[in-house]
């Protein structure tokens, strides 16, 4: 995957498919520590030990629709190859924690890329699932809750194309304002 945005995506969709009713996505783009920390938590199925050993292997998978899971093996290897980490949590019956740290100035970092289309894409394809989005921008920050903004939009359905369009477009308005604000790190930081 060529985008940190499609990462999240397939994790979270993979939450959605063990079950999961609550999502946290928190980002944290840190460019004056030189950090980029991505945490996905879900309240799905979990996984036994047995699973959790292998889920970063490529060739195995508990789905029945594929032979292979490529997803989190690929965001390992991503992590490996710019300095970084992946840690994976998870307990059988009580949900699934990822955490991808990785160094914001790495030449091989790939780029976050469309978050706003990402969590657009995950707001449509989760009907039963509460999805809180937080994003950080060097100390500036990007809530978004699905059941708050459901609130607020009364009878109209939060997965209405409309609504998720505003919804892409929103998220990546707000990044692109709290990163113009914050573009330089220094001592007026």
């Amino acid at each position: 995957m060529r985008e940190l945005s499609l990462h999240i995506l397939d994790i979270a969709r993979n939450s959605i498919e063990a079950g999961a009713t609550r999502l946290l996505i928190t980002v944290i783009e840190d460019e004056c520590a030189d950090g980029l920390t991505i945490e996905i938590v879900d309240n799905g199925r979990g996984m036994a030990e047995e699973e959790l050993r292998h889920a970063t292997d490529p060739f195995y998978t508990t789905r029945h629709t594929r032979r292979f899971g490529l997803g989190l093996s690929l965001l390992r290897a991503t992590c490996e190859r710019c300095g970084g980490e992946m840690r994976l949590r998870s307990i059988d019956g009580h949900g699934t924690h990822v955490t991808v740290s990785l160094p914001w100035s790495h030449l091989d970092r790939p780029p976050l890329g469309d978050m706003g289309a990402s969590i657009s894409a995950i707001a449509a394809g989760a009907a039963q699932v509460q999805l809180t989005y937080r994003h950080g921008v060097n100390g500036q920050w990007l809530t978004i809750d699905t059941n708050a903004l459901q609130c607020e939009l009364d009878d109209v359905g939060l997965r209405t194309p409309t609504v998720l369009q505003w919804l892409s477009r929103h998220v990546n308005a707000q990044l692109r304002e709290m990163r113009a604000a914050t573009l330089a790190c220094g001592p007026d930081r």
